[in-house]
């Protein structure tokens, strides 16, 4: 099944199961962090472009290395717009019934 086609969820659930395993196999800490931290960086990313992907596009085209003040206020408005919308995304996961 392509990538695109798959639910939202299972598209990330490979990184999960690896940030599970790796949470599990070292205690807390900063050896934990520093093992793990791949992992959770990667399940960030997929989770976030999953829930607002026109956004995440946005901001990673925009704000992925120095420019003209006018990419740099593109990028601004990138950020803006992911915030508003992971904002939006767990807005409804807090208040499943309020539409």
């Amino acid at each position: 099944m392509p990538e695109e086609k798959q639910p939202a969820m299972t598209k990330c659930d490979r990184l999960q199961s690896a940030l599970m395993d790796c949470h599990r196999r070292i205690g807390p800490g900063l050896a934990r962090e520093a093992a793990c931290r791949h992992l959770n960086r990667g399940l960030a990313e997929c989770l976030v472009s999953v829930a607002c992907p026109e956004e995440w596009e946005a901001v990673r085209s925009l704000c992925g290395s120095g420019g003209t003040g006018l990419k740099r206020s593109q990028c601004q408005e990138a950020q803006l717009s992911l915030s508003v919308c992971l904002s939006s995304h767990q807005h409804q996961l807090n208040n499943p019934n309020a539409e």
